[in-house]
């Protein structure tokens, strides 16, 4: 769980990057109809919730680092006991003052009327521009009531500034409390892929894995953190396949991409297995390609390293367990030259972790790719495709192998955090006959 202290730490920092005389302004995700009147389950803005924990819609954030009077301020619904009746508990403009550390808050019905007065004198407005149309003519028009005030012109702040890549670099780097909760979610995702390697056998199908998984999130006070990959046979060469409804045959395998997320934070785990409980033994030689494929990635997780080492060596290995196999042909210089291993590997080797599953920050800068520092977390998810369409002889057609952790970069080596889940071909297959 992430204290309040520390919210208010990373807006502290946020206005010190900001500057004097300038006000930040972040607005919350609005509510999302399913269908009809009925909304989604509603999820906070990643970058409002890093900057607050306060996961309601309808408010703005306002910053305002001056030396004197508020400087963390929140405009938010006031609690309304006839909505409390019907929908649960609401934080409220003290409940933001009292838990979330605001030194002032404000009902969101009043924005109109006191925010301008805020702005007025400021010299910097920063803002996330571009990513939200409504909010930015909001906006322009809260800038425009102060300019027809009589002579306040000189008042308006000239200089407009874009914020989002700054929180996306303050994200990049995970406190000892984000770690805590992201190890947390990892325990959780690493269980519920226990589970459902247990529960599987030929004729089940696949969303009664998914059924296990959902079950074992439930209990542990968590969610998916995306929606769940259940691919067996074929289905595993469908990277985004998320159907889930068929069903699962003898002799194939099943690949899982499923994660969990805890207090806001992902994990996002990869295993893949046979729906029998025993590799066969082209399984097996594929399988362990793969698997020797993270190892050597994950060796390349350290600190100084750039992020296309960990790419490089996975890439490198598959090629050479593709030539060894007889998959591939030629030798390995010229696989990695030409890339022909990518007909069966095409995407990369992982991406970052945190709030989101697919998180904020830059791979490259410059053209050059990003150097890895400590505390940055990462997903290492190298696999291999081979669709019953592929060029291959017929015994290696129909597999899709992926195998992903989430990888901590620290000044002692890469640290799985999804070590909690079975990966090696004998205790994958010691937990299927438990």
């Amino acid at each position: 769980m992430i204290k309040t202290a520390e919210y208010i730490k990373r807006r502290q920092q946020l206005m010190k990057i900001a500057g004097k005389h300038s006000i930040t302004l972040l607005s919350s995700r609005s509510e999302l109809l399913r269908n009809g009147d009925v909304h989604h389950y509603y999820r906070q803005d990643s970058d409002f919730y890093y900057l607050t924990g306060f996961n309601e819609p309808d408010a703005i954030l306002v910053l305002i680092p001056s030396e004197s009077g508020h400087q963390h301020v929140i405009f938010c619904r006031e609690a309304d006991p006839k909505k409390v009746m019907w929908d649960g508990p609401m934080i409220g403009t003290q409940g933001a003052i009292d838990d979330f550390g605001f030194d002032a808050a404000y009902d969101i019905k009043e924005i109109d009327r006191r925010l301008p007065l805020l702005i007025q004198g400021c010299e910097k407005i920063c803002f996330k521009i571009g990513e939200n149309d409504e909010f930015d003519q909001r906006l322009a028009g809260w800038v425009k009531s102060i300019e027809s005030r009589k002579g306040q012109k000189s008042n308006i702040p000239e200089e407009f500034m874009s914020i989002s890549h700054v929180i996306h670099d303050m994200r990049l780097y995970k406190s000892h409390a984000e770690i805590k909760c992201m190890k947390k979610a990892a325990d959780i995702a690493a269980a519920a892929h226990i589970k459902m390697m247990q529960n599987c056998q030929p004729d089940a199908y696949e969303y009664e894995l998914q059924a296990h998984y959902a079950y074992h999130l439930t209990q542990n006070q968590s969610h998916s953190s995306y929606p769940p990959i259940i691919g067996s046979g074929e289905n595993g060469n469908i990277l985004h396949y998320i159907n889930n409804d068929q069903q699962m045959h003898d002799g194939d395998l099943v690949l899982i991409d499923a994660g969990a997320e805890y207090d806001f934070y992902a994990s996002d785990i990869t295993r893949t297995f046979p729906v029998n409980g025993r590799f066969s033994p082209r399984q097996k030689d594929l399988y362990e390609v793969v698997l020797q494929a993270q190892l050597d990635a994950i060796e390349q997780v350290k600190i100084g390293k750039h992020w296309n080492e960990f790419h490089d060596a996975a890439a490198k290995t598959i090629s050479q367990g593709l030539l060894d196999l007889k998959i591939l042909k030629g030798n390995l210089a010229q696989v990695l030259e030409e890339k022909t291993y990518a007909n069966y590997y095409m995407h990369m080797t992982g991406h970052w972790l945190g709030l989101d599953v697919h998180d904020v920050g830059d791979y490259r800068v410059d053209d050059l790719w990003v150097e890895l520092e400590e505390n940055m977390v990462l997903t290492v998810e190298p696999g291999l495709y081979i669709s019953e369409q592929a060029n291959v002889p017929q015994e290696w057609r129909g597999m899709g192998i992926r195998i992903e952790d989430d990888i901590q970069v620290t000044k002692k080596g890469p640290v799985v955090l999804s070590c909690n889940a079975p990966k090696t071909i004998s205790a994958i297959e010691q937990t299927m006959k438990g």
